[in-house]
């Protein structure tokens, strides 16, 4: 009832283990490169976006200084001087300073 040593011991089961094993790992490398790609790429669109951010500070702050620049008192008389404008300036005796009541907001009834 023995077996001779030449015949082949590998049973069905064996070769079916070794092909799920197979398929499971070549599975895991494909997972494996697509979740790289996906990561490559999310970096990638991180960076793009910071790019843009920096680039969209780097406007707001030119448009700051250009403001600054557009406000400041004596670019605006040097302007109006070498535009020949009618304006003039006001002696700061002149300027009136306003205050402001606190406005009533009840309703009176008059009796």
């Amino acid at each position: 009832m023995n077996r001779r040593r030449s015949d082949p011991r590998h049973s069905a089961s064996l070769f079916l283990a070794m092909l799920l094993g197979a398929i499971v790992a070549a599975g895991g490398g494909i997972l494996y490169a697509y979740l790289k790609n996906r990561q490559i790429q999310t970096v990638r669109e991180t960076d793009r976006i910071e790019r843009r951010i920096e680039q969209h500070q780097l406007d707001i702050r030119t448009t700051q200084m250009r403001i600054d620049q557009a406000l400041n008192r004596y670019a605006i008389r040097e302007e109006l001087s070498q535009q020949r404008s009618a304006l003039v300036a006001i002696p700061r005796s002149v300027v009136e300073e306003v205050k402001s009541v606190p406005s009533r907001a009840v309703a009176l009834v008059a009796p």
